[in-house]
């Protein structure tokens, strides 16, 4: 079966870790072709989905250049990339041990970031019923992730003169945050107390715009306002309606 396009990604129009994935390829020049399945019919979980990523979830990357070799989660895929096809490390580090360490903050954001996010927009938008219990550990667990983003942001700054988490420059280990700190706000709208990051995280907002002033980030990230336009008034609608 031949393709024309490198790479098949399978996302979701509302999927924000694949969107992760497609900053990579995009900045790394890569050709892919998008295949958004319909997360509200549960097409990621269709044996047809399964049998790529048994997992049930996007993204999945197929690399059609490399036997049509197959990775799923938004950070295996983002690091097979780099570690494959960034030979000049534009957005990776060659150390060991710096490879380490972006390593860890992209785990970081995968579990303590993006993964209470996933789970405060579920509690919040999804739920037929409202758990306060719910929504205030996620709102707690989401401040507790700013704070250790703005006090590592803020030491690398003043130690070091870095911007960047990773070897003094942008490397996945940033831009795997900037999908959903883009989000956070309109997520965290449903919090009681106070949530602002431009106030409450000046590093860790300083560090977002300039990632979102990149041009590859900023063409990914209109897309996806592009995308999901009408999204964030129907489910505050939505939400208000509930309460």
């Amino acid at each position: 079966m031949s393709h024309g396009k490198q790479f098949t990604l399978y996302s979701a129009l509302v999927g924000v870790n694949a969107w992760k994935v497609v900053i990579v390829l995009e900045d790394l020049g890569l050709t892919y072709e998008t295949v958004n399945l319909d997360l509200r019919k549960k097409e990621q979980k269709l044996p047809a989905y399964t049998s790529i990523n048994p997992n049930g979830q996007v993204p999945a990357l197929i690399d059609h250049h490399n036997r049509d070799f197959t990775v799923w989660d938004s950070c295996a895929c983002m690091t097979y990339l780099v570690e494959k096809y960034d030979t000049e490390h534009k957005l990776s580090v060659e150390s060991l041990e710096e490879r380490m360490s972006m390593l860890q903050w992209m785990h970081f954001q995968n579990c303590c970031q993006g993964t209470m996010l996933v789970e405060l927009f579920c509690f919040a938008f999804v739920m037929p019923e409202k758990s306060t219990l719910a929504l205030k550990r996620y709102h707690g667990e989401i401040i507790r992730a700013y704070s250790v983003l703005e006090s590592a942001l803020k030491g690398l700054k003043e130690n070091d003169g870095s911007d960047w988490l990773v070897g003094g420059k942008v490397t996945i280990a940033d831009l795997g945050f900037v999908i959903w700190t883009h989000m956070t706000p309109f997520l965290m709208s449903t919090y009681e107390g106070r949530f602002n990051l431009h106030e409450d995280y000046p590093f860790v907002s300083a560090w977002h715009r300039r990632m979102a002033e990149i041009p590859v980030v900023k063409k990914v990230l209109d897309s996806y306002d592009q995308a999901n336009r009408g999204l964030s008034s129907r489910l505050k609608q939505q939400n208000a309606r509930a309460s």
